[in-house]
């Protein structure tokens, strides 16, 4: 049988070899990836400027040049390539400052089996999307749209895609500011569609994550949850983008929500989606029901 061809490069960098070995080891489980490391954020940018990784795995804590540092000079240099952190207990603070200075995700090192595959192939996803939507209309002064989902997650790309293209028309923010727009809109539709519609726990997850999936399958073929839909509502202008996520679920109090960006709930899986779209979105709230979300955001420039 023929191999499948390389179709992305990924740059792990961390000052630990057994943590770089554990890392490629992991990531190499996917024949379409090829990866190459570095042991420091010098290291890393020399790697960057040979051979234009398609993402960048960089732990936080590291000598010369940090994580920190490290995703301040990728998104001034090469803005198109997304960063993901690699956050260990300590590190907390340092994780927070870099989402807010570019980073597209973070996954804690205690969860890398669990969750970097998947965060990686949709932030691949996202970015080969928004790589391929330069060539657009400039024309246009503004769109709105609104669609109706079933709790289908895999919907969730294509959408995304179409929200980035008009964003893309609108030259709201770059190409690393579309890639974090998309990762916010996604974390909104997930949580609309298995936490709202579904009525599943991230609790759960946190506990089981095999039950936690087989949960969401079972309750989209079961009444009341296959009837609930998610709405989305978009408006995006060359000033701003106003995106509201609605679920048909019972809702919840925002108040009792623990705050997302304190670093103390950094390693949290219930807080993880709603810290990423507070930190890469301007304005975020919640309507009283607690089933809607509005995000906001507003002109790089």
């Amino acid at each position: 049988m023929k191999e499948k061809a390389i179709v992305a490069t990924i740059l792990v960098v961390d000052d630990s070899a057994v943590d770089r070995l554990r890392t490629e080891k992991l990531l190499t489980r996917n024949s379409q990836l090829t990866v190459v490391s570095a042991s420091n954020g010098r290291e890393a940018l020399d790697a960057i400027e040979r051979i234009v990784p398609d993402l960048v795995l960089t732990d936080m804590q590291m000598p010369e040049m940090d994580g920190l540092r490290l995703v301040e000079e990728i998104r001034a240099k090469y803005p198109a390539i997304p960063v993901i952190l690699m956050t260990a207990h300590g590190s907390e603070e340092l994780a927070v400052q870099a989402l807010q200075r570019g980073a597209a995700s973070y996954v804690p090192k205690r969860n890398l089996a669990q969750d970097l595959p998947d965060t990686i192939d949709s932030l691949l996803d996202m970015s080969r999307s928004s790589r391929g939507q330069q060539r657009l209309l400039e024309c246009l002064l503004a769109t709105e749209s609104q669609f109706v989902l079933e709790n289908d997650a895999s919907l969730i790309p294509s959408l995304i895609g179409h929200l980035e293209s008009n964003l893309t028309r609108m030259r709201l923010c770059d190409e690393n500011g579309l890639i974090r727009v998309a990762v916010a809109l996604r974390e909104a539709l997930v949580n609309a569609i298995q936490h709202g519609n579904l009525e599943i726990s991230s609790g759960l997850r946190e506990k089981d994550d095999r039950e936690y999936y087989r949960l969401v399958e079972e309750r989209r073929q079961q009444e009341p949850y296959q009837d609930r839909r998610v709405h989305l509502f978009a408006k995006e202008s060359h000033r701003e983008a106003v995106y509201v996520v609605r679920d048909e679920g019972p809702g919840f109090d925002p108040a009792t929500l623990p705050d997302p960006t304190d670093p103390a709930n950094l390693e949290k899986v219930s807080g993880r989606g709603l810290l990423l779209i507070r930190t890469f979105m301007d304005e975020v709230h919640h309507n009283k029901a607690g089933n809607e979300i509005t995000m906001i955001k507003r002109c790089d420039t």
